[in-house]
């Protein structure tokens, strides 16, 4: 049998970027590319994705060819269907070879032309580009975000095969990887041809048809039930209990005179040994102690699986994947770093890096914990100013645990002292933007703020600084006798409580002031008024 290698390097490399999800509604194949319908209603970057996942790339009609085979897909279908040409920014340029279009292949090398002769060349007009046989498949622009009727995919490959050569008594189908076949000018790597009534199959590698049973990696190497691969690496097909293989295109089963295989009761295939018969398991099981059933086979325990940088290997039942890791998307053949900050998930900075990103914020502001994306105002001194809106400044924010306060100079905001209005059951330590609760000795801390005594009779030591916290030059301590001592009075720290509390205090003892020296006045007053009045009463008498 012909060596079967290079179908294995070729065809593999060619259907590796290809995830067998959709399947086209037809195709034609001409030279080094086939196109492929998909009737499935999706918007433009709906329709760019699944070619791309298909191992393609949405339609490019360079050429009166590519048209013919375009107008030859279209010709009996209605709707809209997208083609790999929009403009991605700017305004439509009439004196550039594409009017300011290019090819979902970002490039706009192109020797045909097809726009329609209404073209809007204002910067508001649609970005992406539709053909209809209603329109006479002319060039028409319409938005990305509608739903057309369908799309054209493209895939380009080397080492085509022509058609098979078969005797005059048979006939001949053929299947692309890309899911459709039919009497085409060009095979791709990889298509399946089967020749009727024998039954016999070829792949195309390298220009040339192999016959099957070839890698058992493409297809079960075209055999009917299963494919398996002896000592010497040669694959071989097999059938079910009460089968054989067919003789003629050795992949087809078919019903067996006397099958020694019956009475072995084998889980999953029977093969000769020498002279007797034995159980065989499929490609990634192993045969048990019983020599009757198969067990999976973990083939990631072999380190040499999925060598490729960024990849890693999945086991499944039978098989494995090899898949990209966390952060990498697959990208023909190879696993690339996906750049998370282009959907922009950080409110502020994103730095992108190998398999993942990180957020990080502006001045005046950090990460915020609960929230990694997210940012919240920041301030690791006593006082900072405030964040304003520019074009009101009446409207500012503060981070938290800070007050504001208006100045001449502007607004800033004055870190709260927390510990004033006893948050805490024993000790306090204020921070900047926080607090700190400690407890005595023989107690201990529940929660943020509550003590609860150590009945175990271990003592405490109280917590007098806050982790991963600014905390003041000050310190703080506590006994068992009683509470900490308090922190020395900040210079120009006074909280809003106390400020109005000397306020209210200073009015309070003013009109109180008022009020004795009205009273003192009055009485005076009275006073002399009745000296005053004696005084007369004496003179009236003499």
């Amino acid at each position: 049998m012909k060596d079967i290698t290079g179908v294995c390097a070729v065809v593999l490399l060619f259907l590796m970027g290809r995830t067998g999800g959709m399947k086209p509604n037809s195709g034609f194949c001409i030279g080094h590319q086939c196109f492929a319908l998909f009737h499935d209603p999706s918007d433009f970057p709906s329709a760019r994705d699944t070619c791309r996942k298909e191992g393609g790339h949405l339609m490019t009609v360079r050429s009166t060819v590519s048209h013919d085979s375009l107008s030859m897909l279209l010709g009996t279908v209605a709707g809209r269907f997208w083609i790999g040409l929009h403009r991605p920014t700017g305004c439509p340029d009439a004196g550039a070879a594409l009017r300011g279009f290019q090819w979902v292949t970002k490039d706009n090398v192109s020797d045909f032309f097809n726009w329609m002769p209404s073209l809007n060349g204002s910067c508001s007009s649609p970005r992406c580009v539709s053909v209809s046989k209603a329109n006479d498949f002319k060039w028409t622009l319409e938005p990305c975000g509608e739903q057309a009727a369908g799309f054209l995919c493209e895939y380009g490959f080397s080492e085509p095969c022509t058609g098979l050569e078969f005797a005059q008594a048979e006939s001949v189908t053929y299947m692309t990887p890309m899911g459709f076949g039919g009497e085409l000018l060009s095979y791709p790597p990889g298509s399946i041809a089967v020749t009727k009534p024998s039954g016999v199959k070829h792949v195309c590698e390298s220009e040339h048809w192999l016959q099957g049973p070839w890698s058992c990696e493409i297809d079960k190497g075209g055999c009917e039930h299963k494919c398996v691969v002896n000592s010497k690496k040669v694959p071989s097909c097999s059938c079910p209990p009460g089968q054989t293989v067919n003789p003629l295109n050795k992949v087809n089963c078919e019903m067996a005179t006397d099958d020694p295989c019956v009475a072995l009761r084998c889980q999953h295939d029977c093969e000769q040994d020498g002279e007797s018969h034995a159980c065989v398991c499929d490609l990634g099981f192993i045969l048990a102690e019983d020599n009757r059933t198969c067990n999976d086979l973990d083939e990631c325990k072999d380190k040499r699986q999925c060598p490729g940088a960024n990849f890693e290997c999945n086991n499944t039942i039978g098989s494995f994947l090899c898949i990209c890791k966390d952060g990498f998307q697959m990208l023909g053949t190879r696993c690339m770093d996906v750049d998370e900050c282009v959907s922009a998930p950080c409110e502020h900075i994103c730095t992108n890096s190998p398999g993942g990103y990180k957020c990080s914020c502006f001045a005046g502001s950090k990460v915020d914990p609960m929230s990694p994306s997210q940012c919240m105002l920041h301030c690791d001194k006593e006082e900072c100013p405030a964040e304003c809106d520019p074009n009101d400044d009446s409207q500012c924010n503060c981070p938290k645990g800070y007050i504001s306060e208006e100045r001449d100079e502007g607004v800033f905001c004055l870190d709260i002292d927390e510990c004033e209005s006893n948050y805490c059951d024993q000790g306090c330590l204020n921070t900047y933007g926080g607090y700190v609760c400690s407890c005595y000795s023989g107690y201990t801390l529940s929660g943020k703020s509550e003590c609860v005594k150590d009945d175990s009779g271990n003592a405490t030591a109280p917590n007098t600084t806050a982790p991963n916290t600014t905390t003041r030059p000050t310190s703080t301590t506590t006994t068992a006798a009683g509470p900490p001592t308090k922190p020395p009075m900040r210079g120009s720290g006074v909280s809003m409580g106390a400020l109005v509390g000397i306020i209210v205090s200073t009015a309070f003892l003013i009109v109180l002031a008022v009020f004795l020296i009205y009273c003192i006045l009055s009485h005076r007053g009275k006073k002399g008024g009745e000296a005053h009045g004696l005084e007369h009463m004496a003179m009236d008498t003499s």
